[in-house]
């Protein structure tokens, strides 16, 4: 007889919130008046910070900040609010002095990394946003929303509430099956595409793309904590 394993805790279950263009997240096309220049700029950097594979980090590719100038970043931040709702956006910044990668280009290859359904921390940011900046990646290669995958095959929640601030508080661990979520919904890459979510729904690149700097797949993203909501979305935050 096969010796007797105690099985796996099963996870909580996920409020779930059909992501729909309009409520949970927005698109933006030709968001920045000129792309070519914003990838040229980048394209011509040399203080990219290494991850994954040339580093011993989690984070794959490359990275570096700032990404966006303030005078390409003040329309898109304008955007924002607009459609949000926001009166107020900022960069936050945990006690400890933990921040996220506001206005950060990252690069990544083809072989460089995997999806990885996560969502970002509730306590650093409210809205999250990725500009694709290379215009030959594939569609496939853009941003997709998860929900849970439960054994049997049924489908949980995709969304991290209070009192929880990301999806390692609400499940009670980092450790999932590779199988655990499910794709939901599909944002396909375009060059010059602004996506605009809100951070409590589970999400992640869809797909990496090239082997080089000028193939490889080229995303700014930003991450805002925003005050002073319109009610009829501040409850979902």
């Amino acid at each position: 007889m096969p010796p007797n394993r105690p099985r796996p805790a099963r996870l909580p279950i996920l409020p779930y919130r059909k992501p729909t263009l309009g409520r949970d997240y927005w698109l933006l096309d030709d968001a920045v008046a000129d792309a070519d220049a914003i990838r040229a700029r980048c394209l011509a950097k040399t203080d990219w910070t290494e991850g994954y594979p040339y580093k011993p980090e989690s984070w794959p590719g490359l990275r570096t900040t700032p990404g966006l100038q303030p005078q390409e970043l003040e329309p898109i931040e304008a955007w924002v609010k607009q459609v949000t709702g926001a009166k107020q956006l900022w960069e936050q910044t945990a006690p400890d002095g933990k921040r996220l990668n506001h206005n950060c280009i990252q690069v990544v290859g083809i072989d460089e990394c995997e999806p990885r359904p996560h969502t970002d921390s509730r306590d650093l940011c409210r809205y999250a946003a990725v500009l694709y900046l290379n215009p030959n990646v594939p569609d496939h290669c853009g941003t997709a929303f998860y929900r849970q995958r439960l054994p049997g095959g049924q489908l949980g929640g995709n969304t991290v509430m209070p009192p929880h601030n990301n999806m390692v508080d609400a499940l009670g661990t980092r450790f999932v099956a590779p199988d655990a979520f499910a794709e939901d919904v599909r944002v396909p890459h375009r060059y010059n595409r602004l996506l605009l979510y809100r951070a409590n729904l589970i999400h992640s690149a869809t797909a990496y793309w090239g082997q080089t700097l000028m193939e490889k797949r080229m995303a700014a993203v930003f991450f805002w904590m925003a005050g002073s909501l319109l009610s009829n979305v501040a409850p979902f935050l």
